[in-house]
């Protein structure tokens, strides 16, 4: 097996897309700007949430640097063709359904359209195949949808239709800065497995809805995730978005937006430490030793674990320290990529198939309960284990040639091993194939011979590819009471603003958190903007 089918990140197998790699290039030659001089912020590190606040801030006409440690800028948000030449895999994050409300793009406040991003909303939204043959499919017409739940329940067919209004008062009430009524708050407080218990009959659409839930990392056992029994709703209201060519594109879009402004960004250049003066952050200095200046600030989206280990911890203060030592990674992620020859179809009861973009898999609403013990004890155990699917080339065909498919499998599964991380270097391919029969047990038609190529990301392995994704986590950690909102990143500090002068933070480690919602990205570029005695609506209107 040769390195990329093994699932060793390569060099090549980062370069993105095609768009993605001329991004690159074009920035590649800026590294030629002398490393003395000095930039207005320096931002360290290109995930998508650093690259919203770098736009932001070049487009309030500071000078801007962006340095990113890998070859390609995006951080989670990437696709690459590490398979074959033409098949375009987003290498984490795929569906940007969060990032709609953000007015960063309800309100192109970037000018991202006219970058080159386009979405596409996938219809079917969401398939769940069951082992009694039987299954059950979100569709983008609602009446459609209740009819999918009415096969099982017409009880559970009306409690989905009033869900629906329910969600969407819950939102208005939240956009008007009400708080959460009482009956809000225990829904939320509680497991997602106990609401889905008490507001379905039928165990089919409960493991739908659990499954949709744990989208997050999060198993839906564990108190404090109430919310997921509502996740298929909102994927009702507001579609599985994903954009034209790859996840990639929103972060190519947004570095051609900061080099529009002036700003510059070079890859490949990994920040090792920060730069202190008089107990202020005046810079970073580099991997390779080379050193740049921040005469304002410096931004980070440097894993909080990290990023503490750049400085003398006098700077950071105990209490500090002491809260990132108490931060703790979520369920680590998988993804097992495929270079297929046809789509994955799913059998439907009544005959024919259906092959949609995305689809998930959780037998039963128990299986869920597991997952907390495995990862505790460090086992990997793959019967009946829940799974999402992405098969992104069935809705948009710029994935891959003609006639031909990209396959994406992920799910969660122990980082920290009984016999240590490194034990998934030994054991990727066995997990991988075991996986790929589960699901092929589900969708008999797609049979071995349609896998051209594949490429293997254990959690060890995604971990390896983003420093950022500590322990595998691909939102930076846990999500729950300790590490949400105004907990996240440490208790006092969720205002971007760092303990030590000239530094501030965003990305997965702020709130609210991971995923591609971009709200880390423009709540730090509104804190640092005031901070400069600045507005962010004034910003915008700049045109």
């Amino acid at each position: 097996m040769n390195e990329r089918a093994a699932g060793a990140p390569s060099r090549r197998g980062f370069l993105g897309t095609v768009a993605a790699a001329a991004l690159i290039t074009r920035t590649g030659i800026a590294a030629a700007a002398p490393a003395s001089e000095a930039y207005d912020f320096v931002i360290a590190g290109a995930g998508h949430n650093s690259l919203v606040t770098a736009a932001y801030l070049a487009k309030a006409g500071f000078s801007i640097l962006v340095l990113e440690g890998r070859p390609t800028i995006g951080g989670g948000c990437k696709t690459a063709e590490p398979c074959l030449p033409g098949f375009r895999e987003d290498m984490c994050s795929s569906v940007h359904g969060l990032l709609m409300s953000n007015p960063l793009i309800r309100k192109d406040e970037l000018g991202l359209l006219a970058q080159g991003l386009e979405y596409i909303y996938p219809d079917p939204v969401m398939h769940i195949p069951f082992p009694d043959g039987r299954s059950l499919t979100m569709w983008q017409d609602v009446e459609r949808t209740r009819a999918e739940y009415a096969k099982f329940s017409e009880r559970d067919a009306r409690t989905f239709v009033r869900m629906l209004d329910e969600l969407g008062e819950f939102r208005r009430a939240r956009a008007a800065g009400k708080p959460p009524s009482g009956l809000w708050r225990r829904r939320m407080a509680m497991s997602g497995y106990d609401l889905v218990h008490a507001l379905f009959e039928d165990d089919h659409v409960r493991a739908f809805h659990l499954a949709v839930g744990r989208f997050s990392s999060v198993p839906g056992g564990d108190p404090g995730t109430g919310m997921q029994a509502y996740t298929a709703i909102a994927h009702q209201l507001g579609g599985r978005p994903i954009p034209k060519g790859g996840s990639g594109m929103l972060s190519v879009a947004l570095g051609r937006v900061i080099e529009a402004h002036g700003g510059v960004i070079l890859t490949s250049k990994p920040v090792g430490r920060l730069v202190i003066e008089g107990g202020r952050c005046t810079g970073v200095e580099c991997l390779d030793g080379s050193r740049y200046r921040a005469k304002r600030a410096v931004v980070s989206t440097i894993h909080i674990r990290h990023l503490v280990k750049m400085a003398p911890a006098e700077l950071w203060g105990a209490d500090f320290l002491a809260g990132v030592d108490l931060w703790q990674p979520e369920h680590a992620m998988f993804a097992f990529h495929y270079a297929t020859s046809a789509p994955l179809a799913y059998p439907l009861a009544g005959g024919g198939e259906i092959a949609p973009a995305e689809s998930t898999i959780l037998p039963y609403p128990a299986r869920i309960l597991r997952h907390s013990y495995d990862d505790a004890v460090g086992e990997v155990v793959l019967k009946d284990m829940p799974l999402q699917i992405l098969c992104s080339s069935v809705a948009d065909p710029s994935r891959a040639p003609a006639g031909h498919h990209t396959l994406k499998i992920i799910g969660n599964l122990p980082y920290g091993l009984k016999e240590g991380p490194e034990h998934w270097d030994r054991i990727k391919k066995p997990v991988a194939d075991a996986i790929l029969d589960y699901v092929r047990g589900f969708a008999p038609g797609f049979s071995r011979e349609a896998i051209l190529a594949e490429f293997l990301m254990s959690p060890l392995d995604i971990e390896r590819m983003n420093p950022a994704m500590w322990r595998g986590s691909v939102h930076a950690g846990r999500y729950g009471p300790a590490q949400m909102d105004d907990m996240r990143p440490v208790p006092g500090w969720a205002d971007y603003r760092m303990p030590i002068p000239g530094l501030y933070q965003t990305g997965a480690c702020t709130a609210p958190g991971g995923s591609i919602t971009g709200k880390p990205g423009r709540n730090a570029a509104i804190a640092i903007l005031a901070d400069e005695g600045m507005r962010l609506d004034d910003v915008i209107r700049r045109g």
